[in-house]
């Protein structure tokens, strides 16, 4: 398995191109979207020259990882002969869906179709094809080159090959896969996205300030970062989503998003890329810094 397509340019699309293609794996990096195709191409430049600069990787090897990609506007085009694709567009149900049909009939048989989706259910993905045991789901972490973990998650039809295999790619990546099953935001998200709600509430209800409530997570619970400036970097827009998946999903008043978060959302006030969340990122060199830290 060495040839890879990514669906989508976005933070987490360039992320994963770019940890394949540095782990000599040639990639595929596909999007509809002209500029969004050329501003993810950037970023990964961009990063290995972060690398190159903090001595992780040699210049020699960020040519390399450059060479290994290749970029297309075109499904049909950017899928020929590929081993695995890796869908990784905006976390939307009905965007996802159709993706995977067009993937369906684009793709050879055997190819293992996989999404980066951070909640919707990998079984509902998987009926939109012929092949739902060759559909996993591999979420990874943000920043993906940085971060170890990739949550694999089988859904209901999903074969033991498939996620065998996937589990032991994952791993060539220089991750640590962990495999669990097909529910409302999984591990990962079931267990944050509650925590991030509740210090929404902390805030909304008037029990501290958003730096107090960071402060007391960072230095009482030894978070890297605070709930809500964490928010900010994953997207409020991501979070509210993310909350509405596992509310439809579970029936379960407590995944239902604080209405602070709705209205913020509604604002536009999404974080770190819109320039104003919990945190104000006046400037985008203010937001490269806080991101910066976090990835240090």
């Amino acid at each position: 398995m060495k040839n890879i397509a990514i669906i989508g340019a976005g933070t987490m699309g360039n992320g994963i191109a770019h940890t394949f293609a540095q782990n000599g794996f040639k990639v595929n990096l596909i999007d509809i979207n002209e500029t969004s195709l050329s501003k993810g191409l950037a970023t990964i430049n961009k990063n290995l020259d972060r690398m190159v600069a903090k001595e992780k990787i040699s210049e020699i090897k960020k040519t390399e990882t450059l060479a290994n990609i290749s970029a297309f506007t075109s499904i049909i085009e950017g899928t020929k002969n590929i081993d695995l694709v890796v869908e990784a567009a905006t976390e939307n149900i009905d965007l996802k869906l159709n993706i995977f049909k067009q993937l369906d009939q684009a793709c050879a048989e055997n190819t293992i179709l996989a999404t980066n989706t951070s909640s919707i259910s990998i079984t509902q993905i998987a009926a939109a094809t012929n092949r739902p045991d060759k559909v996993i789901g591999m979420h990874f972490m943000n920043p993906v080159p940085i971060m170890k973990l990739v949550e694999i998650i089988r859904g209901y039809s999903t074969s033991d090959v498939v996620t065998q295999t996937i589990m032991e790619l994952s791993k060539t990546l220089g991750k640590t896969p962990v495999e669990v099953n097909d529910y409302p935001g999984f591990v990962a998200n079931r267990i944050l996205m509650p925590m991030i709600n509740e210090s929404i509430e902390t805030l909304y209800n008037g029990v501290a300030g958003v730096k107090e409530i960071d402060t007391v997570m960072m230095l009482g619970m030894a978070h890297p970062m605070g709930p809500l400036q964490l928010a900010d970097f994953i997207g409020l827009d991501v979070c509210l989503s993310i909350l509405n998946v596992m509310y439809e999903g579970f029936k379960n008043p407590k995944y239902a998003p604080c209405p602070l978060l709705i209205n913020m959302v509604r604002a536009g006030k999404l974080g770190v890329k819109s320039g104003e969340g919990f945190y104000d990122y006046a400037t985008s060199k203010k937001a490269e810094k806080i991101a910066n830290q976090f990835l240090n």
